[in-house]
């Protein structure tokens, strides 16, 4: 009995034994964790605002044990200032990795891990952006300490990221081939409708992402083509991009609809649907601008705002951030022999602000030959084309046209007169002010702006592209969007069809090697474009007769004479076998084409997918220099600063 009673005591004595007292050093370092019960609180760390919880516990991993201590921390303050230090690079996927350890998530009075694996990729493909800038990786982000595996029930920290949260609800079974839900879809619905799309029509499709926004998501794209993910020999190359601006919603949704429509209707049998994929590969990227598109959706449809949305989560406006190289062009335009063609884009456009969705999209451009494009907008019925700037800059209105005129005329029609509603000649309409000019409009205009997406296709790239303003509604009301479909169905068919207008071809030695780079010129069109890689080569045109030419370094010139009927509607083939020169007589079209890009080119360093490290950054840590550039964004910290950042040399 009296043994029993000591060992009761004993007990009662450890248990009320207050638990060790964490050390300074070792509490900054995370090595020791008071024990309390966890209670559940709201969020309340302005850089941890939109992770996909609302609550979490003190005292967090890091026994840090309010959110005054948090917020004057050395690891809070590198969550707010890493996309500056690493230049956008694994951001926001950093940050909200280290929210999910100083804002740990809390449900029912219960700390849920983040998921180890995670933290492991994660690791992986950022390590060399920390080595770039000489940091250490952060302590607090040691997947073994501080994380969990999935079998101990942990949670991705990531997963709003990918559009894993939010998904679209589950539709009955035994719906239509042809069933398509005429709504307004979230960034995780789109997602999840795309995918749903390509894994129906798996031997026709597929998706994939040119980048990611300024907050993480993914730039969605969905391709068809007969060998999805891959250019085909003479097969044309075509894009739609939509919700350029995020408060313009439409030509989101129409592409969305747009992938659905194609798959069903070519699984049935659709001639015209399944001519249009077995010969041509077409991108469709829904949502350019997905943080714009969240912040306009807050507002609700039906709210027709004109500012609310616009712009990115940067405060930029995607339609003005391209390089102005339109002025450049105007500047060529009086050089003899000079080309209105792939300008190289300036250094000075470098040291402002360019958005991450831009590199991707220039990135993306470089990646694929593109022939033919679009870019889907709203608050107007009308179609638009380069210039979009005026070649008198003090001119707000002013036609400017390119090179181009007829050809780009020819395309914008293709749409209008295929829209009932642009086509109609009621002016008292949206869009009635365009009635007498047929639904188009030059650009510049219309109004002129620089930094245009439009512009820089045409001067920078192979690329023809259109603007078309769907609708005098930005966020229209979802039952106005059956219509809005069947108004713009046959047009967006129609467009995409005139990517097969012109001519195309091979150029090639005597060999029959493919020629890369050379250049296909129209005789009285200060227009050229190039070979792909594959030394294919696309021209749009409108009916007529030309004097064409292949020419490239090393290589004479030449030249055919070719007439497009007036109703062919598929490009005629034309090819070029080149033979080689010892000479290489016309210098000013050799540096033209040998300098098509920046001697420095930031967007062949530019990882849209933020998976890689940057180049060197200036000022970096250099040869006996006590502290790294980077040191002081710390320098407000009196107390704790983050040597656990430098390197151990």
């Amino acid at each position: 009995m009296v043994l029993r009673l000591l060992l009761l005591l004993g007990g009662l004595l450890r248990a009320t034994k207050p638990a060790p007292r964490c050390e300074t050093t070792q509490e900054t370092l995370g090595q020791c964790q008071t024990v309390q019960k966890a209670k559940c609180v709201d969020i309340a760390l302005s850089s941890c605002t939109d992770v996909a919880y609302t609550q979490m516990v003190y005292p967090n991993f890091l026994d840090q044990k309010s959110r005054e201590v948090i917020e004057y921390s050395s690891e809070y303050l590198l969550i707010s200032v890493l996309h500056n230090l690493l230049q956008g690079e694994c951001n926001p996927d950093l940050r909200l990795l280290g929210c999910s350890v100083l804002a740990p998530q809390c449900e029912k009075d219960k700390v849920i891990k983040p998921c180890r694996h995670v933290c492991e990729n994660l690791k992986k493909n950022c390590l060399p952006a920390f080595d770039a800038i000489d940091m250490a990786w952060p302590y607090f982000l040691d997947c073994d300490r501080f994380f969990a595996g999935e079998e101990e029930g942990c949670f991705d920290p990531l997963a709003k990221l990918r559009g894993e949260v939010d998904a679209e609800e589950d539709l009955p079974s035994d719906l239509p081939a042809t069933f398509i839900q005429f709504k307004h879809h979230s960034y995780s619905q789109m997602v999840s409708t795309l995918k749903k799309t390509a894994s129906k029509c798996s031997h026709i499709a597929t998706t994939y992402s040119i980048g990611r926004s300024f907050e993480g998501k993914d730039l969605f794209v969905i391709e068809f083509s007969t060998k999805p993910g891959h250019h085909e020999l003479l097969k044309p190359e075509f894009k739609y991009i939509g919700n350029m601006h995020g408060n313009e919603v439409v030509g989101k949704e129409l592409l969305i609809y747009l992938a659905q429509y194609l798959c069903s209707e070519y699984l049935l049998g659709n001639p015209r649907i399944q001519t249009l994929i077995n010969n041509t590969r077409i991108h469709l990227l829904p949502s350019l601008n997905p943080d714009g598109y969240e912040l306009a959706a807050e507002e609700g449809a039906g709210y027709n705002g004109w500012v609310i949305g616009r712009q990115t989560a940067q405060n930029l406006d995607l339609n003005r951030n391209f390089p102005d190289l339109t002025s450049e062009a105007y500047r060529r335009a009086g050089i003899r022999g000079a080309r209105l063609d792939h300008i190289p884009i300036p250094q000075s456009y470098w040291w402002g602000k360019v958005a991450p969705e831009t590199k991707a999209v220039m990135k993306w451009l470089r990646s694929i030959p593109f022939v033919l494009s679009a870019s889907l907008h709203g608050g107007e019925l009308v179609v638009t084309y380069p210039y979009d700037y005026s070649m008198h800059p003090m001119e707000e209105k002013m036609f400017s046209p390119t090179p181009d005129e007829k050809v780009f005329k020819m395309l914008a029609k293709a749409y209008a007169d295929a829209h009932p509603v642009i086509s109609d000649h009621s002016e008292l309409r949206c869009g009635g002010n365009f009635v007498k000019r047929g639904g188009i409009i030059n650009g510049a205009e219309w109004y002129s702006f620089t930094g245009g997406m439009a512009d820089f296709n045409y001067l920078h790239t192979n690329c023809f592209e259109v603007t078309v303003e769907v609708g005098c509604e930005k966020f229209p009301l979802e039952e106005e969007l059956f219509t809005i479909w069947h108004e713009n169905k046959g047009a967006l068919l129609n467009y995409m069809e005139m990517v097969h207008r012109g001519i195309k071809g091979i150029v090639s030695d005597k060999f029959g090697n493919p020629i890369k780079n050379a250049r296909i010129s129209v005789r009285g069109i200060q227009h050229d474009i190039t070979t792909a890689s594959d030394g294919d080569y696309w021209r749009l045109l409108p009916p007529g007769t030309y004097i064409i030419s292949a020419q490239a370094p090393g290589y004479s010139r030449v030249m055919k004479r070719v007439t497009i009927p007036a109703r062919m509607k598929q490009a005629g083939r034309v090819d070029f076998v080149l033979r080689p020169v010892e000479a290489w007589p016309n210098k000013l079209l050799r540096r033209s084409m040998e300098d098509a890009h920046d001697p420095y080119d930031p967007l062949e360093l530019f990882d849209p997918h933020a998976q890689h490290g940057q180049p060197e950054a200036r000022g970096g840590s250099a040869s006996g220099r006590e502290k790294p550039w980077w040191w002081s964004y710390f320098s407000s910290l009196d107390l704790h600063k983050p040597l656990w950042l430098l390197k151990q040399r």
